[in-house]
């Protein structure tokens, strides 16, 4: 892989759904780090592999024993086909669509039902699609795994596409939000979508004290990390005791040292996670349908760009989600 080398080619048709399956026209899909990833070869994966992880689009016929959905419903895709519910039981991306799997840069896929939920009601297909990877991200780490609710205080790091959805489903649960960014334009744009406190953490480095004196000593209830070692003690020092730091992200590497004896000393549960399962995506679907939330794009490219929004992506300047369409 590399961006260089990405070429468009002519693939057979995939035909009509066998049973259990659904015949789908992708119109929309939106960049995530790991497709960054595996599009400029840091993360190998098969050659001629057609990346996108996040893929949306219209039913256009159902195979035998298909009643979930049916031709003209609005879908989106799963970032783990095979994970239905119940706790992880998956550590690899060796079924995920783009990575360990064909992904949905393409026209047509025809793929179990399972691997596709509805999408929200109103949405078009990109903004449908930045929910399988990022929005559902956010979710779990807020709602299924942190147990949000109303009242709570939660750190968000940066203004990507997982923090800035993260945002909005604390401001619509009821939360309190402080998020950081190295930008002052988009920590603007940030206070308008409800953020309470904001911190550049270009001019305020020790960021993590700045948030607990924001709390009035306390620490926050949450943190969604997606900086990974060079961020996590900051986090940790913002966490209050007894708090949930989500270990979503490695922006700033793969491995390095955590402060063992702080986090020890917040007795604050450090939990990683990737994504989360169909079941928690449906949960997801129907609380963006009772609260109105719509994502953030902030830009869109055509398909026949991509190769140009993954450098768009590599230049970090994008607040919210990048979109493909076609």
């Amino acid at each position: 892989m590399g961006l260089d080398r990405m070429t468009f080619e002519d693939r057979p048709d995939p035909g009509a759904p066998g049973a259990g399956e659904i015949r789908v026209a992708v119109h929309g899909s939106s960049l995530n780090f790991h497709d960054l990833g595996v599009a400029t070869g840091r993360m190998p994966t098969a050659d001629g592999r057609i990346p996108l992880a996040d893929g949306a689009g219209t039913v256009e016929a159902v195979g035998d024993g298909v009643t979930e959905f049916a031709a003209g419903d609005s879908v989106v895709s799963c970032f783990f086909p095979d994970w239905q519910d119940g706790t992880a039981t998956i550590g690899d991306f060796s079924r995920t669509p783009g990575d360990g799997i064909d992904g949905f840069a393409r026209d047509y896929v025809v793929l179990p039902a399972t691997a596709f939920t509805h999408a929200p009601k109103g949405y078009d297909a990109v903004e449908a699609a930045t929910i399988t990877t990022a929005g559902l991200t956010a979710w779990r780490a807020l709602v299924v795994d942190g147990k949000l609710k109303a009242g709570d205080t939660v750190l968000l790091l940066g203004t990507g596409g997982v923090s800035i959805w993260a945002l909005q489903i604390a401001k619509a649960m009821g939360a309190t939000v402080a998020i950081t960014s190295s930008s002052d334009e988009k920590l603007e744009r940030a206070k308008r979508l409800g953020a309470d406190f904001t911190i550049n953490y270009r001019e305020q480095q020790a960021w993590g004290r700045a948030v607990v004196d924001w709390t009035q000593g306390r620490g926050v209830d949450h943190v969604v990390e997606v900086g990974g070692p060079g961020t996590l003690a900051q986090s940790i020092e913002a966490v209050q005791v007894g708090g949930h730091i989500s270990l979503i992200g490695v922006l700033t590497g793969a491995s390095g040292e955590v402060p063992t004896a702080a986090l020890m000393a917040k007795q604050a549960r450090l939990q990683g996670l990737i994504v989360g399962s169909r079941r928690e995506q449906q949960e997801f679907v129907r609380a963006l349908d009772a609260t109105g939330i719509r994502p953030v794009v902030d830009r869109r490219f055509p398909l026949e760009a991509l190769a140009d929004a993954f450098r768009y992506e590599m230049g970090a300047g994008h607040f919210g989600k990048i979109g493909i369409e076609w």
